[in-house]
């Protein structure tokens, strides 16, 4: 189960905006965009949900655009996936009753949960200490 494209684009403006929230740096979406190379209207509709999730503050003007409506440290994962993916399992259609069927649905419930509790457990913050790690790698050249 991977993420949907709308959350890793929405994943990856946030990291941009997290990396900015403690000298209360704003982005405009078309610079997240440019940066990132994700479509921009397409940018614009997983921010306008994350605002109505109360996840992203919008300020308008000539130095509008986007900032965390919260810390980094305080917006899990899981808030993010389920604002950008909604109920994933609500969109399943009726499946027979058979054994097999319920075992592939016990199943699906398990990665779900686990799914989960890994995400309601990891915070914006993280991903940004993890993103400053994979930017400090050297470059290694083989000749």
């Amino acid at each position: 189960m991977t993420f949907l494209a709308r959350t890793a684009y929405g994943l990856v403006a946030l990291l941009e905006l997290a990396a900015l929230h403690a000298d209360g740096g704003v982005l405009r979406a078309g610079e997240i965009a440019r940066r990132q190379g994700i479509p921009e209207r397409y940018l614009e509709q997983m921010l306008a949900s994350l605002r109505r999730a109360g996840l992203l503050r919008s300020l308008r003007g000539p130095h509008g655009g986007y900032r965390l409506a919260r810390p980094p440290e305080a917006i899990r994962i899981s808030e993010v996936v389920h604002c950008l993916e909604g109920d994933a399992g609500a969109e399943r259609s009726a499946e027979p009753a058979t054994a097999e069927f319920a075992v592939v649905a016990g199943l699906e419930a398990a990665l779900t949960r686990r799914r989960d509790e890994l995400l309601a457990g990891r915070t914006l913050a993280e991903l940004l200490k993890e993103r400053e790690l994979v930017g400090e790698a050297p470059v290694m050249y083989f000749i």
